[in-house]
């Protein structure tokens, strides 16, 4: 940021005698409150990535759920913070939070996924951050519905698109993040303005004290910091709703451009699943092998998760191992007996609907919504081969043991002295290990 914005946006934060507390300077190294394995991509603005294993997990621990921003975090003071509902209502109020939770409370699981996940698999590249798989997560959410807040504003027959407006300062010059949904989704009984996260007060990196939760959409409507909702006779017309945001509906030719006046803006997610294991380019020893990870939809429900081993020519039904209701993501996993060979692995989603994860993605010119069946490619070696991989190669070059040349005896010895420094050989396998390396590399 240039030194006339930091000031201007330094005396705007006065001028207006801010809910907000001083920020604390960018810091290296691990990330307070965040899980140590959190993908970085900014740390101010905060913008983090939860890693594959999350995929294993039921429910997403606020540590390592992911967070975007487009400003700066704002601190809000809870002693002055409140929530105005103004616009086209007969009756436009303020609430604190205190007052606010007087509500009648509300809880549900869900998924929330920012719009540009996936964004780095696209090709030709497009520009934005380079989310992978996971700016994603799947918590439980508790607060308030919206639609409560808005009946007690009492709305005109004119309300047509909720406006949310959150604590966040725009950086230097850049447009203030506002977006609007419609009033049929905002007074859905499911949509929240949530103050909980997995049971705890919400941090200020998801939004504390008070967000919109919005089930089954992109996360871009899940506003943070919420401080103004404004009841709207039309779709708001802000830079993050006309020209941020926006998908053409269908596909378009690689590296064009579209103008968003022929766009809409992102709703519904599409439905989704991701391999948390293994990993790809793993090798692995033959025997019962599992493959897992979680699978998730927009506003049609999920319905079945299959496994391909042949690269997609036949396909295997999953089990789904979690139960999150209908917003919320479903782990799953696949038992195979592995044999020795080279595997294109693959997962497959399915709605309600019918519709099913594409096995190639449409291409649109801000890389959102990608949803396309995940690959990993996975070498099962035999048992032995496997143990030698995994226990020797860990530590050290092939070369190393290459020059060895020893006997059967010698060998032995050599991997009792390793496992008692710390070697990694299943009591099943050392067998078979010695075996390998006196074949492998004999006098």
């Amino acid at each position: 940021m240039s030194t006339s914005s930091h000031i201007a946006r330094r005396a705007f934060l006065g001028a207006t005698g801010s809910l907000l507390l001083p920020q604390a300077h960018a810091q290296s190294g691990p990330v307070e409150g965040k899980a140590p394995n959190m993908i970085i991509h900014s740390r101010r603005p905060e913008d983090y990535e939860m890693p594959l294993d999350g995929f294993l997990q039921a429910i997403t621990p606020v540590e390592s759920f992911y967070v975007r921003s487009h400003h700066y975090t704002p601190q809000v003071d809870l002693e002055r913070y409140s929530l105005h509902v103004g616009g086209e209502v007969a009756a436009p109020y303020s609430i604190n939070l205190r007052d606010l939770k007087k509500l009648p409370r509300v809880e549900l699981v869900g998924v929330m996924e920012c719009a540009g996940n996936g964004r780095s698999f696209y090709a030709p590249k497009v520009p934005g951050l380079q989310w992978t798989n996971g700016s994603v997560g799947n918590a439980r959410w508790a607060g308030v519905r919206l639609a409560d807040v808005l009946k007690t504003a009492n709305l005109k027959a004119t309300a047509r698109h909720i406006m949310l407006d959150g604590a966040d300062v725009a950086i230097g010059t850049m447009p203030k993040f506002q977006r609007s949904i419609p009033i049929k989704k905002a007074i859905d009984p499911d949509t929240m303005l949530a103050y909980e996260m997995n049971g705890k007060p919400l941090t200020p990196s998801h939004g504390f004290p008070l967000r919109v939760v919005v089930p089954g959409w992109g996360g871009d409507c899940w506003v943070k910091w919420l401080t103004g909702i404004q009841v709207l006779d039309h779709e708001f017309d802000g830079f993050f709703m006309k020209t941020g945001y926006r998908h053409p509906g269908k596909g378009v030719p690689p590296g064009s451009t579209v103008d968003p006046a022929q766009m809409k803006p992102i709703e519904s997610v599409h439905v989704k699943s991701v391999i948390a294991t293994p990993r790809d380019n793993a090798t692995m020893g033959q025997g019962t092998g599992r493959i897992a990870g979680a699978a998730w939809s927009g506003e049609v429900p999920l319905a079945k998760v299959e496994v391909s081993l042949d690269g997609g020519r036949s396909w295997s039904l999953a089990r789904l191992t979690s139960s999150n209701g209908k917003w919320g993501w479903q782990t799953w996993d696949y038992a195979w007996n592995a044999t020795p060979g080279v595997y294109k692995i693959m997962a497959r989603a399915t709605d309600a609907n019918g519709y099913a994860q594409p096995a190639e993605q449409e291409w649109n010119p801000s890389g959102y919504l990608w949803n396309v069946i995940q690959t990993v490619r996975v070498e099962v070696m035999p048992m032995s081969a496997a143990a030698y991989t995994n226990s020797c190669l860990g530590c050290h070059n092939e070369d190393l043991i290459r020059g060895q040349k020893l006997t059967r005896a010698q060998w032995e010895r050599e991997v009792d002295k390793m496992m008692r420094w710390g070697a990694q050989v299943p009591g099943d396998q050392k067998t078979g290990l010695i075996d390998y390396l006196t074949t492998k590399f004999k006098p």
